[in-house]
């Protein structure tokens, strides 16, 4: 339930407070004037005239015509679905990963766009003593990672440049991309082969390869990949790498949904 106005949470907590509480309490019935929502959540009606407007401007709620009768859009349920989505595909995937770590010994990740960044949301860790550093929750930048290429590399370039309007392309290492235009050129590349390259961008003496995982609509939801240092590297490893990877990518896609993997 809501907070009360007298509650003593400090303003950001008891702000968040009221605004669950107008949710839950549009949730549980389809429409609600100011006066009844008002008493409902105990809050006065400007304060909950301010937060619904908010709600309303950012898409959550939404308003009859003129009148005073507000209710839940489905923005919250498109929200839950993507939860629900990465929790089937962290599943999902978690089968496949172990298979590859298995079958090559190294680092196994699986990542999201986030923004203008990748975010890890899983990850099986290499039985090598010499291993990269990453975690689950941790972002890296889209450029310098195998991972981020093919999150970007299926999607309208327009797009991809709205994605990197904002992105600093800072240099980790001497093969770090620092531009978008030349990481556009690289993408197009990567649409082409089937998958990303991360060729000591982001650390010098790690290479790490990706593959697109796909959603049912065709649209690329994540990237499986493989790390490794570059004293395990060669060109026959490199082409079993992409292989594997593509068999779990072809899979997982179809466990979501997807039936056309083209690689």
């Amino acid at each position: 339930m809501a907070a009360s106005e007298n509650d003593k949470q400090p303003d950001a907590v008891s702000s968040v407070m009221k605004v669950f509480g107008i949710l839950q309490a549009l949730g549980e019935e389809r429409d609600h004037g100011i006066t009844e929502l008002a008493q409902r959540v105990m809050m006065s009606k400007s304060t909950v005239y301010r937060f619904l407007q908010t709600m309303k401007a950012l898409g959550y709620v939404t308003q009859e015509g003129e009148s005073e009768k507000y209710s839940l859009t489905l923005k919250l349920f498109e929200l839950g679905a993507k939860a629900l989505q990465n929790v089937d595909l962290i599943r999902s995937a978690d089968v496949q990963m172990r298979e590859l770590s298995r079958l090559t010994k190294e680092t196994i990740h699986l990542g999201a766009l986030e923004e203008d960044s990748i975010v890890y949301i899983h990850k099986i860790d290499s039985l090598y003593n010499l291993r990269m550093y990453s975690r689950i929750g941790r972002r890296n930048p889209l450029h310098t990672t195998a991972i981020g290429k093919v999150l970007l590399a299926w999607r309208d370039r327009a797009e991809v440049r709205d994605i990197l309007k904002d992105v600093e392309f800072k240099r980790s290492t001497a093969n770090t991309i620092v531009s978008s235009e030349a990481l556009i050129e690289v993408l197009d590349q990567v649409k082409l082969q089937g998958f990303g390259e991360d060729n000591e961008e982001q650390e010098e003496g790690l290479r790490c390869i990706a593959v697109p995982v796909f959603d049912r609509f065709g649209v690329v939801i994540a990237g499986l990949s493989i790390s490794f240092p570059t004293i395990r590297f060669s060109e026959e490893a490199k082409s079993d790498y992409v292989a594997m990877l593509h068999r779990a990518a072809r899979t997982l896609s179809a466990e979501m949904g997807y039936h056309h993997y083209a690689f």
